[in-house]
């Protein structure tokens, strides 16, 4: 039988947040043996250092502008009532396993648009079971600009401003639920975590236990919720046939500590502490244990597993991602990904080719250092206007932490990774040159876009309005 897929995906959790990524506040025990037994990657990339696009990207194995996920009426990410979203004509993971005869359901977190064509049940997967977008898009004590938070089964709201303490464990469940249900057939399960993205609401027991407080408990939970699914793969019986993979959606916010590890910058930034993030490959008796320095990105996520699945990739686009299947369940050493576009917004800001990362542009003033006294619970775009030119030039193997540059040293380097920049930037495009790309299509649009919720004082909610004002 074909190998059962688990993709579990975190929403900002860095890349030092593990213990086997080098954290000493964080316990990790479920996901570190994962690792011990698998291959964790070093070099592994998101296609973008916010949520939207670099989920978009995920299951699509396209760079965000590609796929008209560059930006949103202006915003960096997707919001509730929005009336775009992932176009129905693009071709998901769902869509290529479920072809190939898969079981596919979504749990958690989805933020490729809330209306009905955009959600998960048009894009490859039979079943949906979470939040459509960010757990801080809710009405609360303080902020009253969004609507309830809503969440879904398939395309259906079951229940407004959940208890979001009990989330994880719910998530938990309806994984557990599936897996049980679909433990004769392959199956396809997308878990996207709530954790560890603002506001933190962990569960008790991991709040009393967390040498890092709410946002260790979070970790923590996470790490709970995998060694949950683990148990219950080898109490179906179906461990030994199961690709397990984790990583997360793009770098933390480091607002609780350095959980980037050594790693330069955070969320919403292209330096390598935005888009650098864990990733863990196993499958017990298949995946040669170890560790793996190669550039890998979530865009090759696509191609492998249409390959480790007996699936087909799409042969009528354009798909930037790379076959790596043999990389990923070790049966060779070397990637075959050379290079790596590091894409805010629309704007190209660093590329990557081999060991060296070029900068080449970065926003001066961003919306947020504008807003810091306003109490929003949006997350700002860069004004792309004043991005300004750079010229910074790294060896991330002798120096990951980007903080050398050698621009001036290495001219010959540059001239290389310049050469690469421009073809991505007639191919893709670039804001900050104005280069509008050739091979891009269309973001999805609906006529008539509505919010999936309406507060009413009279609805019987559990939690009216929430409590923490957070927001990420």
């Amino acid at each position: 039988m074909k190998p059962n897929i688990v993709l579990i995906n975190c929403d900002d959790l860095g890349y030092g947040d593990l213990g086997c990524y080098g954290s000493k506040k964080n316990d990790t025990p479920y996901l570190d043996q994962l690792a011990t037994e698998g291959r964790r990657f070093t070099d592994f990339y998101m296609a973008s250092p916010v949520c939207t696009p670099s989920r978009a990207s995920m299951l699509t194995g396209c760079y965000p502008p590609r796929i008209g996920f560059g930006d949103f009426h202006g915003e960096i990410v997707l919001f509730p009532g929005f009336d775009i979203g992932l176009h129905p004509n693009e071709v998901t993971i769902a869509d290529v396993l479920k072809d190939a005869g898969y079981k596919t359901m979504h749990v958690g977190k989805w933020h490729c648009g809330d209306q009905k064509p955009f959600l998960p049940t048009s894009h490859g997967f039979d079943h949906y079971y979470g939040l459509p977008f960010s757990n801080d898009m809710a009405i609360s004590e303080k902020n009253h600009q969004f609507p309830p938070l809503p969440l879904l089964v398939d395309d259906e709201v079951i229940e407004q401003q959940p208890d979001q303490r009990s989330l994880t464990e719910r998530y938990t469940e309806q994984s557990i639920r599936f897996i049980r249900e679909n433990k004769e057939n392959s199956f396809f399960l997308y878990l996207g975590h709530m954790h560890v993205h603002l506001p933190l609401y962990a569960p008790e027991i991991f709040e009393r236990r967390s040498r890092n407080g709410a946002y260790g408990a979070c970790v923590m939970a996470i790490d709970w919720s995998t060694g949950a699914i683990v148990d219950a793969l080898k109490r179906y019986g179906i461990y030994e046939n199961t690709l397990i993979i984790f990583t997360s959606d793009n770098g933390s916010r480091n607002d609780f500590g350095e959980s980037n590890g050594i790693l330069r910058g955070s969320k919403r930034e292209t330096w390598e502490g935005g888009q650098r993030v864990p990733f863990i490959v196993h499958w017990k008796g298949v995946v040669e244990p170890g560790v793996n320095d190669g550039l890998v990105s979530a865009l090759d996520l696509l191609p492998s597993l249409a390959t480790i699945s007996g699936g087909k990739i799409p042969s009528d686009r354009i798909i930037d991602g790379i076959d790596l299947s043999d990389l990923m369940l070790g049966k060779t050493e070397e990637s075959h990904r050379k290079t790596f576009f590091y894409y805010l917004t629309n704007t190209l800001e660093a590329a990557r080719v081999g060991d060296w990362k070029l900068h080449v542009a970065k926003p001066r003033v961003s919306r947020e250092s504008e807003e810091t006294d306003k109490d929003v619970s949006v997350v700002p775009a860069p004004v792309i206007d004043d991005d300004v030119e750079v010229k910074e030039l790294y060896n991330l193997r002798a120096d990951p932490s980007e903080q050398h540059n050698v621009y001036d040293q290495h001219p010959e380097v540059v001239a290389i990774i310049m050469r690469e920049i421009e073809q991505c930037r007639v191919d893709i495009g670039d804001a900050f040159t104005d280069t509008k790309g050739a091979h891009i299509r269309d973001i999805g649009k609906v006529e008539d876009a509505q919010p999936l919720t309406i507060y009413d004082e009279n609805h019987p909610y559990i939690i009216a309005m929430y409590d923490k004002n957070e927001v990420g």
